[in-house]
């Protein structure tokens, strides 16, 4: 199998295969400018002054910017992507498989909602076939880009996201034209007030999940330095652009109805929109989802599927669970297994930056383009690191929860590595699958496959 056809999803990514910061930037613009970046202003704008959901906005990108610069450049350097890195960043072959499985479950239902959401949306636009229907019809689309892999969503964001903004432009200046800009910016919120505290902890949550996972996308970057320039660039611009867009609606219009807001005024062109804007998070949501399932696989049964096939299941999966309507039952579960994942960010940087304990293997490894020969099988310490920040993220109500959560698994990591309770139990072999038909650690292209042998 050849370093293509898996998309690197076991491997490093090459030089060769790396991008300009602008195209992968513009994937992480299209990532923050999505519907759900719709919803969120629409809902700071219903509960707060258009100057106040400004700050909310302005002090949760930042707070995103730092998380996925600092896990970014992980990913950059090392070129690999989030639940891979895992293993050599804190949490080892057992703790890299549950934060793959965590993360395919979690992306495959978001990816079903959103399905279902734009199928809404087509119904509406198109009609012709019903909401089920269009589910599949629009889910088996997403899932024949994400199956292709990152060039075809390239090109894919290179054509939506130019057309999302264009449309949101449209739709935002049919409703505000009939609306005084400066008395939208001066007037009071049109539903209960959220403090500044509170909006902040939904504009860092909204997208602490994509934080996460970072490094599926900053593997492709070329240097730091690029990666700096895309999550700027992206994150910035898709907060104040579209979440601002939202806010302003919201006061307009007197309501958080997303639908509403994007479909008073412009009709088809408004469900155009919703339908584009689904498209570009919810490539990814299925890509990342796909990788994270890949490791698994590879780290608990010793295989190596095939990234595409996986991508393919899942997309079936996720599509078939949005047309029967199953997954708005599992979105509170889904949300739940949100809190776990600022603390694996947190964890991961505090081991790569601060902690050390395996970065010289990777630093070795990479100078061959390989992985590391071997990896720890469990780290307890950062289970019981990741488990304590969850809870805390979970149930303490203070301050921003997604950051608690991230803060204090990063300063309970440091903690246990300093006082060398940071160790690995048991060490499994990473390059079996090279001497059995695996691709030569030389090319840049080498995978962990086949049944992991003890050491």
């Amino acid at each position: 199998m050849s370093a293509a056809d898996v998309d690197y999803a076991l491997s490093r990514v090459p030089a060769s295969a790396r991008h300009g910061w602008w195209s992968v930037g513009m994937q992480r613009f299209g990532q923050i400018s999505a519907l759900s970046q719709f919803l969120l202003g629409a809902t700071l704008g219903f509960g707060m002054t258009f100057w106040s959901a400004f700050w909310a906005l302005t002090f949760g990108a930042v707070i995103l910017e730092l998380v996925c610069i600092l896990i970014g450049v992980v990913g950059s350097r090392e070129g690999l992507q989030t639940s891979v890195l895992a293993r050599w960043t804190g949490f080892g072959l057992g703790g890299s498989a549950v934060v793959g499985v965590a993360i395919g479950i979690s992306l495959m239902g978001w990816f079903g909602i959103q399905s279902a959401v734009s199928a809404q949306a087509l119904v509406g636009l198109l009609g012709v076939l019903p909401q089920w229907a269009w589910s599949l019809v629009f889910g088996l689309g997403v899932t024949c880009i994400a199956v292709s892999g990152f060039d075809s969503m390239k090109w894919v964001a290179y054509v939506a996201v130019p057309a999302f903004l264009v449309l949101v432009a449209w739709s935002v200046g049919a409703e505000l034209l009939h609306h005084d800009l400066g008395e939208l910016m001066r007037s009071a919120p049109p539903g209960p007030p959220l403090s500044l505290l509170e909006g902040t902890t939904l504009v860092a949550g909204s997208f602490m999940v994509g934080a996460v996972i970072a490094p599926d996308m900053t593997r492709f970057n070329r240097g730091t330095a690029d990666v700096i320039k895309q999550t700027l660039f992206g994150i910035t611009l898709g907060e104040y652009v579209i979440g601002l867009a939202g806010v302003l609606l919201a006061h307009a219009i007197r309501s958080d109805n997303v639908v509403a807001i994007v479909t008073s005024s412009v009709g088809w062109v408004g469900l155009l929109v919703i339908v584009l804007g689904t498209l570009k998070i919810n490539d990814w949501n299925l890509y990342s989802s796909g990788l994270g399932i890949v490791n698994f696989a590879s780290t608990v049964f010793g295989r190596d599927v095939n990234r595409r096939l996986v991508t393919l299941l899942v997309g079936l999966v996720g599509s078939a669970l949005a047309a029967g309507g199953i997954l708005d039952r599992f979105t509170d579960f889904l949300i739940l297994l949100g809190v776990v994942f600022p603390p694996v960010s947190g964890i991961m940087i505090a081991e790569y930056f601060v902690v050390k304990c395996w970065r010289a293997e990777l630093e070795a490894s990479r100078r061959i383009g390989a992985i590391p020969a071997s990896a720890p099988v469990w780290v307890p310490a950062t289970l019981v690191a990741w488990t304590v920040a969850a809870l805390v993220g979970h149930f303490v109500q203070w301050g921003l929860p997604s950051v608690n959560s991230l803060v204090v698994g990063f300063a309970l990591y440091v903690i246990a590595g300093k006082l060398g309770w940071v160790r690995g139990v048991g060490s499994r072999s990473t390059h079996d699958a090279m001497q059995h038909g695996g691709v030569s650690a030389t090319d840049g292209s080498a995978v962990g496959r086949g049944p992991l042998s003890a050491s």
